[in-house]
């Protein structure tokens, strides 16, 4: 098998890619082929060091990913319900980037039959993370208005189309103008180009009474006034700080990460109870650790997509070699839903 590993955190050489032996599930495992992957902004962060349960769960070689579809291969003793040969989507907590590997039975389910491998591979962390926010923290009404920030991204595009499907008013965020039609067609009420117009402003015009909820990957570019912004009850969901990684260079500028971190706001708990206001964060990868809710949103999501209820964003697709190219085009910012490596 081939497999991609990190070393030493770093730029886009840090990617090494590198064989190993091919595995071999036990017990509870399943050996999956692996056909396509999931890239994530997660990966980049991992790929830099600054991801903390890379260095709980991982350890000093970290192999990224967390999103996988392919062939079984070979199941262990105690696997019921897959057999070799199933075509499946996979969810791991890091040893995605690689050409083979074994993943819990629990954590592997069946890829529906109208969905591709690599819309499969990219369908799972950017839908659970939007369910998380959306379902687990936000506990969404329907009429609640909705803000998404990085409403083309992946994880945005899951966001708008879960919200739509609960029926909210949704206001989605792009940072260009070739993104607007793409946030449109998954149903977007109001889609805000803050390149051409101020965002804030435009906002207040699509909410003027506030917002319900405030999904918020940027951090500290964004994060003061999305929460200025909300109404009473309203809550602002953290779920990345992507503005603390400057574009155009695969390296963390440590004064530009510094300056960031020194406008993150400071919330203060006694405001929010006047308001009625609050804040939540949270890291998808610590959901494996309650298996209960991430079969919950598994299953929930799982069958939404079956039942063609969902819209998947469009997916780039690279060949697995060009690993450093895939981290590149994501932190570029200029693309539209997904970026998937091709074995």
């Amino acid at each position: 098998m081939r497999r991609v590993v990190i070393r030493k955190p770093g730029g886009t050489r840090a990617l090494i890619i590198e064989t190993a032996p091919e595995p071999t599930p036990s017990g509870d495992d399943v050996c999956v082929e692996v056909r396509a992957i999931g890239v994530n902004f997660a990966d980049l962060v991992v790929r830099m060091g600054l991801y903390g349960s890379a260095k709980k769960y991982a350890g000093p070689t970290v192999v990224p990913g967390f999103e996988v579809s392919g062939t079984v291969r070979s199941v262990g003793e105690r696997v019921t319900s897959i057999r070799p040969g199933d075509q499946v989507i996979g969810v791991t907590r890091f040893g995605g980037y690689a050409t083979a590997l074994c993943i819990p039975e629990a954590q592997v389910k069946p890829l529906p039959r109208a969905v591709g491998f690599s819309a499969g591979a990219t369908f799972p962390v950017a839908f659970l993370t939007a369910w998380y926010a959306l379902v687990e923290l936000s506990r969404l009404r329907p009429g609640y208005v909705v803000l998404v920030h990085s409403a083309a991204g992946g994880v945005g595009s899951a966001l708008v189309a879960l919200a739509k499907r609960a029926r909210c008013r949704v206001i989605g965020v792009v940072g260009s103008t070739h993104k607007v039609p793409a946030v449109e067609a998954l149903g977007a009420d109001v889609v805000i180009d803050k390149s051409r117009e101020a965002l804030w402003p435009a906002v207040e015009r699509a909410a003027p009474d506030g917002c319900h909820v405030v999904l918020d990957a940027n951090g500290s570019e964004t994060l003061r006034q999305s929460y200025a912004h909300l109404r009473p009850t309203g809550r602002v969901i953290v779920y990345g700080f992507h503005s603390l990684l400057r574009r155009g260079s695969d390296r963390l500028n440590p004064f530009h990460a510094l300056a960031g971190l020194l406008k993150v706001p400071r919330f203060n708990p006694l405001k929010m109870v006047e308001q009625n206001t609050g804040v939540l964060a949270f890291n998808l990868s610590y959901l494996f650790d309650e298996l209960p809710i991430f079969s919950e949103a598994m299953n929930e999501l799982m069958t939404a997509l079956e039942g063609g209820e969902l819209e998947l964003p469009p997916v780039t697709e690279l060949p697995f070699d060009e690993v450093a190219r895939a981290h590149e085009l994501l932190h570029s910012g200029t693309t539209i839903g997904k970026v998937a490596l091709v074995v």
